[in-house]
């Protein structure tokens, strides 16, 4: 489904929502994770909710989301190949902590909502908090999806300080281990923030063309470049030539078809590991997980549709001030930034595009 949003002052959208619903079939948690940087195998705590009065259940309350179904032309999976190995599943990671909960089950509620096939979604849940499973699954009881523990530590002596403290926090690069944590017959996955909601098919950018590249993004060639790096950066050849030869553009990680097994074959999480222990010895830029992948990446992505990520309506790192959307078709709203619709909201001081992201809200008042 697509929408095309037109502003004249204010602005005016028209939302069109199919309402199909799922059988969806639920999977047990992950029994362990990988981790490039540890050997063996990290065993996950048990995945219980807690009884103590500050529990998850005293501080949230989510209401059921309606069920979705497929339509009849998705067809029926394969009966010989049932589980996260089915071949006919669309995968979503998304990672899960308290404080950006409420954004993530609005992002999962509004992929099943205007998905043509939700029963083909499978959803990996990142997390490192224990007692998040039970939630998800109260608001979406017949969701496909798996949870996967990521421990802190594997980065916490990998992370330096940046423009913004929700940027240090160590669950905002589990994306780079996504390689390790999803079962190896997962080869491609979809990465999205928790400060978005999907108005298009999903499927649609599951079906990009990453052809020889790793990744595929929205890129913004526009954008000034430099900025994402410090001084010195640029001005020692052993750092900025890594780029020599290449074209680089920004590209917002929030939202990244992943080609899994070509980043398992090369080994790319070895190499942001890389460049972050640089960071901590040479402090080569300022923002959070965002400038490793650059380094990484940039020059080197298959192109997406600007549409798929509407980005930067969170405002800037600081003020989080309101932002228009830019011109075109819209397939994804992306709250990136410091302003967060579900805060504005709750302040009563909301921007204008917040009310695109209400709908989706399955928040309901703590007990």
């Amino acid at each position: 489904m697509l929408w095309v949003i037109q502003f004249s002052g204010f602005f005016s959208a028209a939302m069109v929502m199919i309402v199909l619903s799922p059988s969806l079939q639920s999977f047990p948690p992950a029994e362990a994770i990988r981790s490039s940087r540890l050997d063996g195998y990290l065993r996950l705590p048990s995945f219980q909710v807690s009884t103590s009065p500050d529990s998850l259940d005293d501080r949230f309350t989510f209401r059921k989301a309606s069920e979705f179904r497929n339509a009849d032309e998705c067809g029926f999976a394969d009966p010989k190949t049932t589980g996260v190995c089915d071949p006919s599943l669309v995968h979503v990671a998304i990672t899960l902590d308290v404080q950006y909960l409420r954004g993530s089950i609005a992002a999962v509620h509004s992929i099943l909502q205007h998905s043509l096939c939700p029963e083909n979604i499978f959803f990996h849940f990142l997390v490192s908090e224990t007692d998040l499973e039970t939630l998800v699954r109260s608001t979406f009881p017949q969701l496909k999806f798996k949870v996967y523990y990521f421990d802190p530590e594997i980065v916490r002596n990998l992370i330096s300080s940046s423009v913004r403290q929700a940027l240090e926090q160590p669950l905002n690069y589990a994306r780079n281990y996504l390689a390790d944590l999803l079962e190896p017959c997962v080869r491609r996955v979809i990465y999205l923030d928790s400060d978005l909601v999907v108005v298009d098919d999903i499927s649609k950018l599951w079906s990009t063309n990453l052809g020889s590249r790793t990744i595929g993004a929205p890129e913004y060639c526009h954008a000034n470049f430099t900025k994402y790096f410090t001084n010195s950066f640029w001005s020692d050849d052993r750092f900025s030539g890594t780029f020599r030869g290449r074209k680089p553009c920004y590209f917002n990680t929030g939202v990244m078809v992943i080609d899994l097994a070509k980043w398992r074959r090369v080994g790319f999480t070895k190499r942001i590991e890389r460049w972050m222990e640089i960071q901590k010895s040479d402090r080569i830029y300022e923002l959070g997980s965002l400038p490793p992948f650059l380094l990484v990446f940039a020059g080197r992505v298959a192109p997406i549709g600007h549409r798929w990520n509407q980005h930067g309506l969170g405002g800037d790192n600081v003020r989080g001030s309101c932002r228009d959307l830019h011109p075109g078709p819209v397939s994804l709203l992306h709250w990136s930034g410091s302003g967060k619709p579900w805060l504005r909201l709750d302040s009563k001081k909301p921007c204008p595009l917040d009310a695109l992201w209400a709908p989706y809200d399955l928040y309901g008042h703590p007990h």
